[in-house]
């Protein structure tokens, strides 16, 4: 899934933030993230978050 072009909302991470997404919403958000390689090598919540939602199944890893 090939994401070329996307970009971080900020309002997407103050909706985050302040638990105003649905599961939906928050699974998009954060599988956008791990396309872009946001989430590589971070470290705190939403490193875990994004580990935790590929290893439920929600998100997958990103294509390299």
């Amino acid at each position: 899934m090939s994401k070329i072009g996307w970009r971080l909302n900020v309002d997407d991470i103050i909706d985050y933030e302040n638990g105003n997404m649905d599961q939906d919403r928050l699974v998009h958000f954060f599988q956008n993230l791990i396309d872009s390689g946001a989430t590589e090598g971070l470290q705190g919540h939403y490193g875990r978050e994004a580990k935790r939602l590929i290893a439920e199944g929600y998100c997958y890893e990103r294509e390299t």
